[in-house]
């Protein structure tokens, strides 16, 4: 029997997939402290939503040579962060490698 407060699985609140994007976004933004790119992928697995992200490393003339951090973020299905790591950086101008 659960206790009062507890929601069986299927009850708690689940985000959608913009929605899910959108907060790993904000709070990989404001944990870094850096200027958000662009989201690569988003992606369900069993520990929950994987999202990577690129975000501004350091802004340099030409933009072009700005350099660029990838982060991946692991949400729950209700949005909340569980964990973060910088998964590699590249300037603006590399092609985006494919792992």
């Amino acid at each position: 029997m659960l206790a009062p407060f507890e929601q069986p699985e299927a009850a708690k609140m689940t985000m959608s997939i913009g929605n899910i994007i959108q907060k790993a976004r904000s709070e990989l933004s404001v944990l870094t402290g850096l200027e958000l790119s662009s989201t690569l992928m988003t992606v369900k697995d069993e520990k929950g939503w994987r999202v990577s992200v690129e975000l501004v490393e350091k802004r340099v003339i030409p933009d072009i040579m700005d350099i660029l951090a990838t982060y991946e973020a692991l949400l729950d299905n209700g949005g909340n962060l569980l964990e973060f790591s910088r998964k590699g950086i590249r300037r603006r101008m590399e092609a985006i490698s494919e792992e």
